[in-house]
C-alpha cells in the first residue's frame, strides 16, 4: 500500500474507548486478525540514524519525515514486515515488504545486508540508509490493539492499549520482552485512518465529550525516556 491517508489520533481513557466501541460495533466489522478477545499484539522495532534524525524530525515537526520499522504480530516471527512510514502535509503513507527471520536478525544486529535479498524499493532504501546514514535499531514499541474496519473509504478505527517501550532490541523476536509503560495510567490511543472521506456516521460515533486530538508519536514516546534519562542508543 503506497497511497497517502488521513490519520487522526486521540488520547483516551479506557471508559471513553468503551463508549466509542459501543457506538461503532454495529456499523463496523472487527478486524479479522483479532484473537478471541478481539485484540492482537503489535511489536515494532524502530530504526534511526547516528544523529537520531527521525526522532528530531518528529520533535521539530519537520515535513515531510520518514522512519523505518520492522513489525510482527502476536510474537509470530514467521510473518515479519519491513515498513517505511512517511508523514507529509498532514497525511501518512506506508510502504512495506515481507522479510524472513534471518534477514530480520541481521537488521537487529546492524549487520551489512545483501541489496539483492528482497526485490522491493522499500528494502533497497533501507539498505541505502543503513550504509549512508548508519541506520541502527533504537527501541521496541509494543501495544495491544483492537481494530474495526469499514470498507467504503478504507476506514480503520483502532484502539491501542498499554503502549510500552523496550530497550533490549536484540530480543525483539523473543516471545516476551521487558517493557515499561510510556503513558499515564488509564491513558490509551485511538486512531482513525481513512483515504479521502470518512462517513459522517462514523465520524459522529467517535465524537464524544472530552476527546482530545493529538499528534503524539509512539516512537517519540518510547524514545523519550532514553533521551531524557541520558541513555540514548
Amino acid at each position: 500500500m503506497s497511497d497517502y491517508r488521513h490519520e487522526y489520533k486521540y488520547i483516551c481513557a479506557a471508559q471513553q474507548l468503551e463508549v466509542i466501541r459501543n457506538n461503532i460495533c454495529g456499523m463496523m466489522q472487527c478486524d479479522k486478525h483479532a484473537a478471541g478477545n478481539g485484540q492482537y499484539r503489535i511489536r515494532s522495532l524502530y530504526f534511526d540514524d547516528c544523529r537520531d534524525s527521525c526522532l528530531y524530525d518528529n520533535i521539530n515537526g519537520n515535513d515531510p519525515r520518514e522512519k523505518f520499522r520492522v513489525r510482527i504480530y502476536n510474537q509470530d516471527s514467521s510473518y515479519i514486515r519491513l515498513e517505511l512510514k512517511r508523514k507529509e502535509k498532514g497525511k501518512t503513507r506506508k510502504e512495506s515488504c515481507r522479510i524472513d527471520e534471518v534477514l530480520c536478525r541481521r537488521m537487529m544486529q546492524g549487520a551489512p545486508l545483501d541489496l539483492r535479498a528482497v526485490d522491493a524499493d522499500v528494502y533497497r532504501k533501507f539498505c541505502l540508509w543503513q550504509n549512508t546514514r548508519l541506520l541502527r535499531p533504537k527501541v521496541i514499541v509494543e501495544y495491544d490493539r483492537t481494530a474495526y474496519v469499514y470498507q467504503d473509504g478504507n476506514v480503520r478505527v483502532t484502539f491501542d492499549f498499554n503502549i510500552r517501550s523496550g530497550d533490549a532490541v536484540e530480543r525483539f523476536l523473543e516471545d516476551h520482552v521487558v517493557a515499561r509503560p510510556v503513558m499515564p495510567l488509564n491513558q490509551h490511543i485511538l486512531e482513525v485512518k481513512f483515504d479521502e472521506l470518512i462517513p459522517d456516521f462514523i465520524y459522529s460515533a467517535i465524537q464524544i465529550e472530552g476527546l482530545r486530538q493529538t499528534t503524539c508519536s509512539k516512537y517519540y514516546m518510547c524514545r523519550k525516556y532514553n533521551i531524557t534519562g541520558g541513555n540514548s542508543r
